[in-house]
C-alpha cells in the first residue's frame, strides 16, 4: 500500500477525511465507496502520524491528574485513598520523591494506573 510521503500529502488526506465524514454519517455500509475511501485514507494518516507525530507515554503526574479529574477527587482525597499524607503525595507528583514499591503497587491498584507509568519504565 502507498504511504503519505510528506506534510503536504498528510494535510490533503486530513482535508479529504473532513469532507468524507459528513457524507458517510453513522449508517453507511462497509460496501459504500466513500466508506472504503475513508478507511484507506484513515489508515494512511494513522501510519504517517505514528512516525511523524508519536504520542509518548504519559507521566505519572499527568496520569494522576487525569484520575483525580475522573474520580472527582482533590489532592487530599487522592492522598487519603492512597493512605499517605497530602505533603507526601505532593512530593511524589512533583517528582521530588519516588514512591516506594509498596506505594507504587497501591497507586497502580487503587487508581488503575499501569505499573510501567507508576515506576517510570
Amino acid at each position: 500500500m502507498a504511504k503519505l510521503k510528506n506534510e503536504k500529502e498528510y494535510r490533503a488526506a486530513l482535508k479529504r477525511i473532513d469532507e468524507l465524514l459528513p457524507i458517510i454519517g453513522d449508517g453507511e455500509s462497509e460496501d459504500d465507496p466513500n466508506m472504503i475511501e475513508l478507511d484507506i485514507i484513515s489508515s494512511l494518516v494513522d501510519e504517517y502520524e505514528l512516525v511523524h507525530y508519536p504520542i509518548g507515554k504519559p507521566s505519572l503526574l499527568e496520569t494522576i491528574k487525569l484520575r483525580m479529574y475522573e474520580m472527582g477527587l482533590s489532592k487530599e482525597g487522592i492522598a487519603n485513598l492512597l493512605g499517605i499524607s497530602e505533603l507526601n503525595f505532593n512530593d511524589i507528583i512533583l517528582g521530588k520523591k519516588e514512591p516506594s514499591l509498596s506505594l507504587a503497587r497501591i497507586i497502580s491498584q487503587k487508581l488503575n494506573i499501569s505499573p510501567d507509568i507508576v515506576l517510570g519504565v
